[in-house]
């Protein structure tokens, strides 16, 4: 159980947390939400223990231990599969000494835990969660150091995932995949076996993966045993009950001052005056959130064009002489909001820079209306904002006739405040340097806007205002997300691009989903047998391997069984006064004995392997 006992902390002078507690139960999946800048992430890092709190203390179970998803993997020559297995420092560390030990009594302990933390199956563990998140067989043999950064935070997130600490601490684990990952991701952690906190702004993530809500507003904690939508629809009740109350409360106000100003100045009615003062002093108004101001987005209205507004007849792209996508064959219409489905490294992003002319296209033809103006949103694109400059930089250079006032009103309608006009990129949220992309993507009011990944880094009040904007937008949208709640309510049509194309998917997102989760599971038995793909020389030198180890791991085990077995048969050691050690060696032979039909168990099954392998090549 962790508790979050009456806790305090500031940064710079700003207070995140005054008195906030909360108790999350052992085993629970919660997810960590507020709004951006609310101190979520800093909560993690002073349970980890990594901030010291002012006052108030966090307390977890004694040696539990806490994980997270590290900030950067190292680009090393260690392939993926061997960089998640070392995530289990334990297990690495018992394999290790398993080949060392000499004390029999020791051995039979290594080889017990070891098969209590099911080592023997870690391999296919650790590969089972990095298929998950898109690494096929051949990219798991490969290095570190072949992947961008974005590649090896999965990494990052399989390692810890396969390390299964006690309480698992994920800060916006989405940001990094795409739809199919998320999805998986969703359906593993629902059934991790140990308590999740999750800082998230996926709804569905928040809705299928966890249980709980823990929200962090005004700098206090309060827990929601629900998941988010239940969240949303009691805080949507409370929020209407507190402006309820200060309604009612304004109206006293108002009432009390209107005999004030009436009579402050009356002898007579001094003593009165200076009661209702003092009553209005007293009338508290309840806190509420003012969302509507960071709910602001104000895409700007193109006028209307005959349709289509894009044809593409044969069409191929790709990147140098590769071809990535042929035979394309869309159309779309103004009034089109599409979303663009498929597993990473299919071509989503390839298709979008056609479209927005980022990429040329190698044959085939393409037809655009005459004045058609595309605006494009790609993730790369908040990193290539300029630093150095503010957001009204960035609009006087863009914009340089326009009046400063159009500007700031520009930067307003998409949630950009007047300080926050004024501050450097560098030092923006990721939240609003986001926003601003998106100011700069739809300046010129396209009459098509693509969209990549739009919402990493916007909290779930911003994500409804996209909604909204984007429902309200009379171009055409291309949309690739993460976030199934988006897609669901924004686009009408799904393209799937597969297999270096893209056709229309017929079915809908529920089905879509569906289909993917399904996708890992084993396939029935085919009616006929079906000849078994020759295993590489690589593949045959593993299994050989592995019965190596165990026929060593067994050796082992006979070795302690049978010193064992001579020791028990000693007739000193039933003795009276040695009854006590005589339970010791029975316990330590039946655990020997436990352990070697587990290692028979693990031989055998990895004999068959190879056999099996054998025969086929």
């Amino acid at each position: 159980m962790l508790r979050i006992e009456d806790i305090s902390y500031a940064v710079e002078g700003r207070p995140l947390f005054e008195g906030a507690s909360a108790t999350i139960p052992t085993g629970h999946k919660v997810g960590l939400v507020g709004r951006n800048g609310t101190g979520k992430t800093t909560l993690f890092r002073l349970i980890r223990g990594e901030l010291a709190l002012e006052s108030g203390r966090i307390s977890i179970p004694r040696q539990a231990r806490i994980g997270g998803v590290a900030q950067e993997v190292p680009s090393s020559e260690v392939s993926l599969i061997d960089t998640v297995l070392a995530a289990d420092s334990e297990r690495s560390a018992l394999m290790a000494e398993a080949e060392s030990a000499q004390d029999p009594a020791r051995i039979a302990e290594i080889q017990t835990r070891l098969a209590d933390i099911d080592a023997w199956s870690a391999e296919a563990r650790a590969a089972s969660i990095l298929k998950g998140l898109g690494f096929d067989d051949a990219d798991q043999l490969r290095p570190c150091s072949d992947f961008s950064g974005g590649w090896r935070m999965r990494v990052a997130l399989a390692a810890v995932l396969f390390a299964q600490p006690d309480l698992l601490l994920l800060d916006e684990p989405t940001n990094y995949l795409d739809l199919e990952g998320a999805l998986w991701l969703e359906s593993y952690l629902a059934k991790y076996p140990h308590t999740v906190i999750i800082i998230s702004h996926d709804r569905g993530l928040l809705n299928r993966a966890v249980g709980s809500i823990l929200h962090l507003e005004d700098r206090k904690l309060t827990y929601y045993a629900v998941p988010y939508d239940k969240f949303a629809e009691r805080r949507a009740e409370r929020l209407a009950v507190a402006q309820a109350e200060n309604a009612k409360a304004k109206a006293r106000i108002a009432h009390l001052q209107s005999f004030v100003d009436r009579f402050r100045y009356k002898a007579s009615k001094a003593v009165q005056a200076q009661s209702r003062l003092k009553m209005i002093e007293r009338i508290q108004l309840i806190s509420t959130p003012q969302e509507a101001a960071l709910r602001a987005f104000s895409f700007p209205e193109p006028e209307e064009l005959s349709p289509p507004i894009v044809t593409l007849e044969g069409g191929v792209t790709g990147y140098g002489e590769t071809e990535v996508l042929k035979r394309l064959n869309l159309r779309i219409d103004q009034d089109d909001r599409i979303a663009l489905l498929g597993k990473n490294g299919q071509g989503k992003s390839t298709l979008s820079k056609l479209l927005a002319e980022r990429l040329p296209l190698m044959a085939g033809k393409t037809t655009r209306a005459g004045k058609l103006r595309v605006g494009y949103f790609a993730q790369h694109q908040v990193d290539e904002l300029r630093v150095d400059e503010t957001p009204l930089d960035h609009l006087r250079r863009l914009r340089p006739t326009e009046a400063p006032g159009k500007w700031r009103t520009r930067l307003a309608g998409f949630g950009l405040n007047a300080d926050q006009a004024e501050t450097l990129v560098g030092r923006l949220s990721g939240g609003q340097k986001a926003r601003l992309s998106l100011l700069l993507a739809t300046l010129d009011a396209p009459h098509m806007l693509i969209l990549d990944e739009p919402t990493n880094h916007l909290d779930i009040e911003s994500r409804e205002a996209l909604v909204e904007a984007l429902t309200a937008y009379s171009g055409a949208v291309i949309l690739v997300s993460h976030d199934m709640h988006l897609l669901g309510l924004v686009a009408d049509r799904l393209w799937l691009v597969s297999d270096k194309t893209v056709k229309p998917y017929e079915g809908d997102l529920d089905a879509y989903r569906t289909m993917l989760l399904a996708r890992d599971k084993p396939a029935p038995k085919a009616p006929r047998a079906t000849k078994p793909k020759r295993p590489s020389r690589d593949a045959i030198l593993a299994l050989r391997s592995e019965v190596r180890k165990c026929e060593d791991r067994l050796g082992k085990l006979n070795d302690m069984h049978d010193k064992l077995s001579a020791k028990l048969a000693d007739p000193t050691l039933y003795e009276e006064d040695k009854l006590g050690d005589l339970e010791v060696w029975n316990r330590k032979f039946a655990e020997v004995v436990d352990a070697m039909e587990r290692a028979e168990s693990l031989w055998m099954e990895a004999a068959e392997r190879l056999e099996a392998a054998e025969a086929v090549s």
